[in-house]
This record gives structure tokens, sequence and C-alpha cells, in this order.
């Protein structure tokens, strides 16, 4: 028997279980299980499994190994089943899986919602690795490596939004999978930007027709800023600030503002500046700003 790199005990079903029995066949089963064992989901197309699907997998010599069909290979299930919950979704499904993206994912999400190719879910659905190639044989340690994520940072918030979905739930996880990406490589980093901000769009989306929503708007415009202080734009964020400021900054939003002021100016190390906020900065927000000037400096 091959020795893989990672090593675990199949979940649920015997280590000889064949791949394709292994995987459960219900998604919204899959969500709760992952939502409890703070996990992604790993999900493929059922007609995917139809036919031999490839896959590379580094065995403890440091060889890459070629498995014939990832849908057969007893030793790479136990591998799958440690860090992520597999699940085989049915064709009739894709309908109403599809209404719920329509008009509201890019071209290349709904393009991997479509493909045969495996995709790394959130406990919500939503798919993490969008950009992730897949006209090679894809590499099962290194989609471990890279897209196991352990999701308990986040639990709280995933808990909020699938108890009741509205713009403080989608805001909130939008925000806390914002922090959660300064903490993981850079490999998967920019990944789960995006998939905050599939959330904040949501968030934006449960504001619009409604009246008297300006301090909330303003929060989400502040939150798209603190993505650029992530992405190492930090001159970009000093004239978004100017703008809002020039539109007034709402009560509720000054010491985010004081926030994101602070983390630019000092990311540019201009301290003259800096000091004019951090009195205003909390000290969970100040640990917060030196884990993105970090980010920036390397």
């Amino acid at each position: 028997m091959r020795n893989f790199i990672i090593t675990a005990a199949c979940v649920l079903f015997t280590v000889n279980c064949s791949f394709s029995q292994a995987w459960m066949t219900n998604l919204e089963i899959a969500q709760s299980l992952a939502s409890v064992e703070n996990k992604m989901i790993l999900m493929v197309w059922e007609e995917t499994t139809k036919f031999q699907y490839p896959v590379f997998v580094n065995d403890d010599y440091g060889n890459v190994v070629l498995i014939s069909n990832l849908f057969e290979d007893e030793n790479v299930s136990p591998l799958i089943w440690e860090n992520f919950v597999p699940v085989i979704v049915n064709e009739y499904e894709y309908s109403d899986l599809y209404a719920e993206i329509k008009g509201k994912r890019s071209q290349a999400y709904i393009d991997k919602f479509n493909d045969d190719s495996i995709k790394i879910l959130d406990v919500n659905g939503n798919i993490l690795n969008v950009d992730s190639n897949s006209e090679d044989y894809e590499n099962i340690s290194v989609f471990i490596q890279r897209y196991a994520l352990n999701t308990e940072f986040l639990a709280l918030e995933l808990s909020g939004y699938r108890q009741k979905k509205d713009f403080y739930s989608a805001y909130y996880l939008a925000s806390k999978y914002l922090d959660f990406s300064m903490y993981l490589d850079k490999s998967v980093r920019r990944d789960v930007i995006k998939l905050s901000e599939i959330y904040l769009e949501e968030a934006k989306a449960f504001l619009d027709g409604k009246s008297d929503q300006k301090p909330l708007t303003q929060r989400v415009a502040l939150l798209k800023i603190q993505y650029s202080l992530i992405n190492k734009r930090p001159k970009k964020v000093l004239r978004l600030l100017k703008k809002v400021e020039s539109e007034s900054v709402e009560a509720n939003n000054e010491t985010f503002v004081a926030f994101l002021y602070y983390t630019a100016y000092m990311i540019l190390d201009d301290k003259s500046n800096a000091e004019k906020w951090d009195s205003k900065i909390s000290s969970v927000n100040l640990k917060k700003a030196q884990k993105i000037i970090n980010l920036n400096k390397n």
C-alpha cells in the first residue's frame, strides 16, 4: 500500500470502501457536517464521477504519484475525509443552485460552477477555488495544503449567517473572512478575499431600496477600502478616505475611518499623520492594524 504525506483514518467509513461510496450525496447534510467540523466542502457534480478522473498525490518520498481515478482509489479517500467534507451533487440540483447565483457572480465563478473540476465550497455553498487551473491534473496534496482550512475562526459569523441572512450577518461574515485572509498563506489569501467580497455584495444588496441607510452604506464602502490595505495599496486608501470625508463621516463609522487612516499612514511610514488617529482606535483594532502593516512589509 502506498504511503502518502497526509494520512488519516476514513471518517464514517472503512478504509477499504471505494472513494465514490465514501462521499456524501446530500449537499445540505454536507454543509451541516462541515459547519460542525469547521471544514470546507470538496464537491463534484455526479456526472463527473462516471468517468476516470486522474489526479496527482505526493508520497512520503517526495515523489508525485499519478492516481488513475480519484473516485476509486482507496488511499486517497481517507486524505479527503480528514481534510474536507466530500460530496457528490446530483445534476438535478443544478437548476436550483444556479438560480441562487445567476446575475450575482463573475463569469469566472459561473465557469467554475459549471465545469467538471473539483470545487471547494464554504458551508454556505460559495466556491473558494474559482481561479484554480482545471485544465491540468489536480494535485490532491496541494489541494489539501492550500484549501483545507480550519474555519473555527469564522464559526460564530458562519452560524449567524446560516441562521438568518440579512445585512448584518452578511456584513459581519464578509468582514471576518477579510480578517481570516490575513492569517493565511499568499497562495489562498486572494481566494478568501474574493469570498469575502461575495458576502459584502450580499450585504449591500440587502440595503437596496431602503431609505435612511447612509451609515450602513458607508460602512460597506469602508470595508471595501480595507481590501486595498490588504492588497498593499495604502495610497489608494488615503484617496478614497478623503472622498468619504468630503461627504461627511457618519458618527458610527468614525472609529473605522480612524483605523483605516492610521493603518495606511503606518504602512507608508508616516508616523506623524498616524499619531493623529491612534487615540481613536481600540486595542483590538491596533493589533489588526499591526497585522496588516506586517503583511504590507513582506
